[in-house]
């Protein structure tokens, strides 16, 4: 019976978890390859109303980066240690498509300035 509401909690926790996961609106400024590397720079918009300037990176030749052009994505975080990157992952979605049924457009490595 404990192991049953041990496993239940685990489950419930693990789903308001995902529910929980943020997923602002990116405006991609620019894009551009340098070094085998794409850079695409944008402004980050919070749900509290605030902007930050973002820049996302990815290695040129991955399956899961591309080139953007200048328009609104949903940027999806991942959780700490998953993704490709040696730094905080995010994914891209097409303008406000749902993240759980909407192809992914990249994954890149996030820096706010």
């Amino acid at each position: 019976m404990r192991k049953g509401i041990f496993l239940l909690s685990l489950i419930l926790c693990f789903c308001f978890q995902l529910l929980a996961q943020e997923k602002p609106t990116i405006t991609v400024r620019a894009s551009e390859v340098s070094n085998g590397v794409v850079i695409v720079t944008g402004v980050n918009m919070i749900d509290s109303g605030k902007r930050t300037s973002v820049e996302l990176q990815c290695n040129v030749g991955h399956s899961r980066c591309a080139e953007l052009k200048a328009g609104t994505y949903t940027m999806v975080r991942l959780p700490k240690n998953h993704g490709v990157y040696e730094c905080e992952n995010v994914d891209l979605y097409a303008g406000d498509a749902d993240s759980t049924t909407a192809q992914r457009i990249g994954e890149y490595c996030l820096t706010e300035k």
